[in-house]
């Protein structure tokens, strides 16, 4: 008679910690488990939650989201679909946003590299001094 899974068998089967599993139930994504014995045990549910749970984190999904779609995972609503969809197509808008600031920031980085002497003092380093820009109008007088 199988009497369900320990936290640290439950966490090992899912590649989480313990520490993670017990996070994940103060947090409200994971249930509080049955107690056998005066131990805790996790059915074959609580396995596939960590699952779900570490996977939607992979793709960019905050345990707040990840919250939502446990309850649409869970609803019997015909629009839940939708919903997913909405949710994740709004992910999607926010990871190319995200690939358009990375794509920014290594232009950046490319034309700071190949500016840079690769000798010479602090003070005439381009990066660093990408890095600290002076106001436009610092250096310049006031004649007010």
């Amino acid at each position: 008679m199988d009497t369900g899974r320990t936290i640290g068998t439950l966490a090992r089967d899912a590649g989480v910690h313990v520490e993670t599993v017990r996070y994940y139930e103060q947090r409200g994504l994971l249930k509080q488990p049955r107690r056998a014995g005066g131990w805790r045990r996790y059915d074959d549910e609580a396995l596939s939650v960590l699952r779900f749970v570490k996977r939607a984190q992979e793709l960019g999904f905050s345990l707040d989201e990840v919250r939502d779609l446990l309850s649409l995972r869970a609803s019997k609503s015909p629009r839940t679909c939708s919903r997913v969809r909405t949710s994740a197509e709004a992910k999607l808008a926010d990871v190319e946003a995200k690939i358009r600031d990375l794509e920014s920031i290594r232009r950046t980085l490319r034309e700071l590299t190949t500016t840079c002497p690769d000798e010479g003092p602090a003070e005439a380093c381009p990066i660093l001094g990408a890095l600290d820009p002076k106001p436009a109008n610092e250096g310049e007088s006031s004649n007010a």
